[in-house]
């Protein structure tokens, strides 16, 4: 008889945790002797062929030289993949990084053409290896059976970026890229000014979270066209000093604002989350197809409500399938049990999840209801190097007729999802 397997049976309760409807990839190991026990920016998307398919970051750890971009693809709804295919990043130099992938993106023609576009680190640290880099990409014409040779996505250079032009810029875009500026793909980006030529005057806290950042935006623009990567055509909103800045308090003049997540309002403008420092996630709003943004502004449950409490965690807002929206925060501004604000690979959890709804005429346009709890993993720590907790939503989206389902990394080992129809259906939100 057979004994059972204890890597094996640790990794079936431990996965379950969040109480998930689907799991997509689970590592190998707990060690990191297989280096993949690091998957994070989990971005699930509807293929041209009626599949789902994904893209995440894979490595031993976050931030180690190995990161990669790796593809699957599930024929059956999500209730198993295919066995991720790394399509970028593969032969990245173990000493310097030079070569290594991380946070890819899709972007998807009307023809058909997946493009993957990715951070490439050029062995060039500025910032950090995982953030410092061109803007590399593949695509395929064949659903992912196959993909062309790397090519970079020329970026003009910001007051932000280092002025040596052989230092990339630090950037990363890190949610999906979705048709909501006149239906070309616009995503937001978070850009760190330069630590090594820019920033003179660093948060005395030395706390990366105070780290200087800005958050702009990018249009793809001929997307359809499925031009060579080379040739994508990109404009930039936002840049030097338009770029949108929130100032940790006490501290005027320096700015931490990062990861914006965007939805489509009926009225045509656009509503996007940032997450801060401060304890709150702010908002702004596009009147123009993403071109020009408000000032951001605390983000609150309405315009006479308190303000959401969230730490320096992504706290990503989507569309239902039904329509309005979700978001999701931590409830807390930070301080949770024996943790601060700075500890956050400790505090970012648990997640709550807030239905919102359009307000027309309201100075926040999207309200929202009262926290629910959704999921917690109980602090078990998992993973290879320090190890986490956290349940950072580096996540996504996917409708399948009137179902929501989102896809999340779990203490950024596990990709799972979570279907949610259910519960928003049965959440309210304030109506004054």
């Amino acid at each position: 008889m057979d004994r059972p397997d204890p890597v094996q049976q640790t990794m079936d309760r431990e996965y379950r945790r969040t109480a998930p409807d689907f799991l997509v990839y689970a590592p190998s190991s707990f060690d990191g002797s297989t280096h993949d026990t690091g998957n994070e920016h989990f971005l699930v998307f509807d293929g041209p062929d009626g599949s789902l398919m994904t893209v995440w970051t894979q490595s031993t750890f976050e931030g180690k030289t190995d990161q990669r971009i790796v593809f699957s693809r599930s024929r059956n709804g999500g209730v198993s993949w295919a066995t991720p295919r790394t399509i970028a990043g593969a032969n990245a130099d173990s000493a310097t990084g030079k070569g290594m992938a991380s946070w890819g993106f899709p972007l998807v023609s009307k023809s058909g053409r997946i493009y993957v576009l990715y951070s490439k680190h050029i062995g060039v640290n500025d910032y950090g290896s995982h953030t410092t880099g061109l803007m590399g990409g593949t695509f395929s014409d064949d659903h992912g059976v196959t993909w062309s040779a790397e090519e970079t996505v020329p970026m003009p250079r910001s007051k932000w970026d280092n002025p040596d032009p052989a230092v990339p810029a630090n950037w990363i875009v890190w949610q999906r890229p979705m048709r909501w500026s006149e239906s070309k793909y616009l995503a937001g980006f978070t850009r760190w000014a330069s630590h090594k030529a820019v920033v003179r005057n660093p948060h005395p806290s030395k706390c990366w979270i105070y780290d200087f950042a800005t958050v702009e935006y990018m249009r793809f623009e001929n997307v359809d066209e499925h031009p060579p990567v080379s040739k994508l055509d990109v404009s930039y909103f936002m840049s030097d000093d338009r770029a949108l800045r929130v100032e940790p308090p006490g501290f005027p003049g320096h700015s931490t604002v990062q990861e914006p997540s965007i939805v489509a309002l009926p009225d045509q403008r656009l509503f996007c989350t940032l997450r801060t420092p401060n304890g709150n996630p702010y908002y702004t709003v596009s009147d123009d197809a993403g071109r020009t943004w408000r000032q951001p502004e605390v983000l609150r449950y309405s315009d006479t409500e308190q303000p959401l409490l969230h730490p320096m965690s992504p706290c990503p807002i989507y569309p239902v399938a039904n329509g309005g929206y979700f978001m999701l925060i931590h409830n807390h501004d930070g301080h949770f049990g024996r943790w601060t604000p700075h500890d956050c690979t400790w505090h970012r959890r648990p997640i709550y999840l807030l239905k919102g709804e359009f307000r027309p005429g309201a100075k926040q346009p999207v309200w929202f209801s009262n926290p629910c709890l959704l999921m917690d993993n109980d602090g078990v720590v998992l993973g290879h190097g320090h190890g986490r907790t956290d349940l950072a939503m580096y996540a996504s989206v996917t409708h399948a007729g009137d179902e929501t389902t989102l896809w999340y990394p779990e203490r950024k080992f596990f990709l799972l999802g979570k279907k949610l129809g259910g519960m928003l259906r049965e959440m309210r939100c304030p109506q004054k």
